[in-house]
């Protein structure tokens, strides 16, 4: 199945990762099907659209946007499916809706890589004994970068502009390119921060 303008997904596994194992029983972390930090976000493209030259090929993963697996209920309190989807292994995306991707059919390496206009940013543990919160607010290492910055950077971005990710087991937040305002120097007291409830999921 190929479209005109849209990427044809399937979710990588199941629509949810609320299931953890724990020894030899399975437990459910979430039974609410809206809540997004649950959905699963890694698919696998099955087909490119007809329209559009891209370097994503067949095979490949991204990370989607959270409401593209996601189910939600109506205001008669009906079960729906995004407007993505169009069976349980085929979904509609655009092209804004694919965070990163990771080119299994062309690169050996193994690596995400952002599109054009966003970073990935790791955040860092507080080092102030009188901050109450447990990480640096506004700052950050990139993770995985579209050039505008180097990978492994300590930058500084504009308040309340970044989204949280998880992306195999690591928490990183997603800033727009143009809203990293400062690179700084590293002083060698950067530690980054990743909470074990991350870890563990």
């Amino acid at each position: 199945m190929k479209s005109l303008y849209n990427f044809v997904v399937k979710p990588k596994g199941e629509r949810y990762n609320n299931k953890k194992k724990v020894g030899d029983s399975e437990l459910i972390l979430n039974t609410e099907v809206y809540n997004h930090q649950y959905v699963n976000r890694i698919a696998i493209v099955v087909s490119t659209p007809i329209m559009l030259e891209t370097d994503i090929k067949p095979g490949d993963e991204v990370i989607v946007h959270h409401n593209v697996f996601r189910r939600w209920h109506d205001i008669k309190g009906r079960e729906r499916n995004s407007r993505s989807y169009f069976d349980e292994d085929t979904y509609f995306i655009n092209y804004d809706q694919m965070f990163l991707v990771k080119y299994c059919n062309s690169f050996s390496d193994n690596n995400w890589y952002a599109p054009p206009g966003y970073c990935f940013i790791k955040p860092l543990k507080a080092i102030d004994k009188f901050n109450v919160e447990s990480e640096r607010p506004n700052m950050g290492i990139v993770k995985y970068s579209d050039g505008t910055v180097e990978e492994g950077d300590l930058i500084g971005y504009r308040p309340k502009t970044e989204s949280e990710f998880m992306v195999e087991n690591e928490r990183l937040y997603r800033v727009l390119s143009n809203l990293i305002t400062i690179k700084y120097e590293h002083q060698g007291d950067e530690k980054e921060y990743n909470p074990s409830w991350a870890q563990s999921s």
